[in-house]
């Protein structure tokens, strides 16, 4: 069975009724660009094969009714003027957080059936994924006029506004505006984007998402610190964001004594050295370097997000350090940190031996058995049905 039918079929055992369509949005992994998309910054993430599909029908009733196929029994009834921050909680907050941004468009409600495979916690955007299928749906079901970066600001603020999760907009662009076969080169300051191409299969390597086993949440997690501190730095520096500081020897003021100046010459660090990373990366994709020459850069983006960024864990360190020793081109962590998964690039032909050699390091040292798989860049989000 299809996965469009399979929506259909739960969709009607749920409701009653056939849904208007079905949309899918793909999670996605960052290239390299971590935490620079609320610093102003440049990001280049690709899509995901995985994503999340959303049936979806508008109702009469002024209920929004929700039901997720990851959790069976947890049927979600809200009555759209009754929607606010944080109700509901939990999954249904992100496609309810969207709901309420375009309430105006569906007062008479909408039911909403979502399933899909991209994983939770790993660091890998399953949350915009969510928010960015069903805000799809209801653009094309009830809001014809709205562009996709409207689209991205809807999904934007479900997280932000309506579930408390203080991300930027590098997760939902992606899932919206990446195309496949390419990277999005995003500059998160004027939203202009471009495609690069990033072709592995032909330069005979792979991007291999190795998920650590350890989980993470932008909701309660450290994220909103780094962010915080960040905006603390850039406000000492008297720029209005950390994309502003040209280099690291500009982040000089930071050096003043002040107790937590350390702190905030290290999370600026980062963010400085990171953007360059993005456009090295981006130089050589263009160029005639090819893809295995970003390997040290990746590697690099880790080494910054461990030391200064300070988000990286014992499992992703190990995970990193093992695949270069295995022969790895470049290896880091992605994500908004403190757990989830790393991107390890590789010769298509050692992937199975790098993989081996992170789960038999994994078991010595007693952790939780990762799981691997490769990335292709993918399309972005669409309507299926």
């Amino acid at each position: 069975m299809s996965a469009v039918e399979a929506a259909r079929r739960a969709f009607a055992a749920a409701f009653g009724a056939d849904p208007e369509g079905v949309w899918a949005a793909p999670g996605r992994v960052n290239v390299i660009g971590e935490h620079t998309d609320y610093n102003d910054g440049f990001v280049l993430p690709v899509a995901l094969p995985q994503t999340t599909r959303a049936a979806v029908a508008r109702r009469d009733d002024g209920l929004v009714a929700l039901v997720s196929a990851q959790h069976p029994g947890d049927r979600v009834e809200v009555p759209v003027a009754e929607l606010a921050p944080g109700h509901p909680g939990g999954w249904a907050g992100y496609p309810a957080g969207v709901v309420d941004a375009l309430r105006d468009r569906v007062p008479g409600g909408v039911s909403v059936l979502v399933d899909g495979d991209v994983p939770a916690g790993m660091g890998l955007s399953s949350s915009a994924a969510l928010s960015c299928s069903v805000a799809l749906a209801l653009r094309d079901l009830a809001a014809p006029d709205l562009a996709v970066a409207d689209l991205v600001d809807v999904a934007r603020r479900a997280e932000n506004d309506f579930v408390g999760a203080p991300t930027g907009i590098l997760d939902q662009s992606a899932s919206l505006l990446c195309t496949a076969g390419h990277a999005l080169f995003l500059d998160t300051r004027d939203r202009s984007t471009g495609q690069v191409p990033l072709d592995l299969r032909a330069a005979g390597l792979e991007l291999l998402v190795v998920d650590t086993g350890t989980t993470h949440d932008h909701a309660t997690g450290g994220y909103g610190d780094r962010r915080r501190e960040c905006e603390q730095a850039a406000a000492r520096l008297g720029v209005p964001a950390l994309r502003d500081v040209p280099d690291v020897a500009a982040l000089g003021p930071l050096h003043d004594g002040t107790p937590d100046g350390g702190v905030l010459l290290r999370r600026a660090r980062h963010i400085v050295t990171e953007n360059a990373r993005v456009l090295e990366v981006v130089a050589v994709l263009r160029g005639d370097g090819g893809p295995a020459r970003i390997g040290p850069v990746l590697t690099a983006g880790h080494a910054s997000l461990r030391d200064d960024f300070q988000i990286s864990t014992v499992e992703l360190d190990t995970c990193v350090d093992t695949a270069l020793a295995a022969g790895a081109a470049g290896a880091r962590m992605v994500g908004g940190g403190f757990g989830g998964s790393a991107v390890v690039l590789v010769d298509a032909g050692r992937t199975e031996a790098v993989a081996r050699a992170v789960t038999d390091r994994f078991a010595r040292e007693g952790f939780a058995a990762p799981r691997a798989f490769a990335v292709v860049p993918s399309a972005g989000a669409r309507r299926l049905a």
